[in-house]
């Protein structure tokens, strides 16, 4: 069993959660509020932003082009494609979006944002693909089985968000899946042991993710607007 597949078999049971956690469900069904829809775009334009630094800083740890340009397809796919599932979410919301950009982060957004970029600045190679794998990998896994179980049809309020993720023609993760396990073949025990830890707590903030938006979460703590 290669490294990323010991990965994937820790982390079954998160994924399993993520598949069935009530927004995801609501997604799947089509039937997701207003508020939940436009609180998600908000959090995730701050969260993909923060994954575009992450690539970056694993590309200037990188000592080859090759690895390089696998680092620069994930920042031009985030750029420039994955903004079209966000657009589906404002579009059912009714909203515009370029009005949900420059939020202030959740608590579990800047949770997740801190993790990732405290691994990606202080991290190996190894660490930041791990850190940032289950993102991509869990959103696979999600659109995948609504595609399957499911079976959506094009009038599906949620189409394009469930057929962008689950039906990609050659998952955007696979390189990092065999660069990591590459990696993992020459790592001391004690560095593959950061990159499951980072690497399940991912997984963890992928699921705190979907429940923040379900939830509507806010700080505890709210500043009165009646007072100075």
């Amino acid at each position: 069993m290669s490294f990323s597949e010991q990965l994937r078999k820790e982390a079954n049971h998160i994924f399993e959660a993520c598949f069935n956690h009530p927004f995801i469900k609501g997604v799947a069904e089509g039937k997701v509020e207003k508020e939940q829809l436009i609180h998600y775009v908000k959090q995730d334009y701050e969260y993909l932003n923060a994954m575009i630094q992450t690539k970056a800083l694993g590309m200037a740890k990188c000592t080859n082009r090759e690895d390089m340009e696998m680092f620069n397809t994930s920042i031009g796919f985030i750029l420039n494609s994955e903004i079209h599932p966000h657009r589906n979410f404002c579009e059912v919301a009714g909203v515009e979006y370029e009005d949900l950009q420059g939020y202030p982060l959740a608590p579990t957004a800047q949770h997740y944002i801190s993790h990732m970029l405290n691994v990606a600045q202080a991290g190996t190679l190894g660490e930041i693909i791990a850190v940032s794998l289950p993102c991509p990998w869990i959103y696979l896994y999600i659109g995948e089985r609504i595609m399957k179980e499911y079976k959506p049809e094009p009038n599906h309020p949620f189409y394009e968000w469930i057929s962008f993720y689950g039906a990609q023609e050659e998952p955007r993760m696979n390189a990092y899946l065999t660069k990591l396990d590459e990696l993992a073949e020459q790592a001391p025990e004690e560095e593959k042991r950061r990159m499951k830890e980072h690497f399940v707590l991912s997984c963890q903030l992928e699921y705190m993710f979907f429940d923040m938006p379900y939830k509507l979460e806010e700080w505890p703590v709210q500043k009165d607007s009646t007072t100075v």
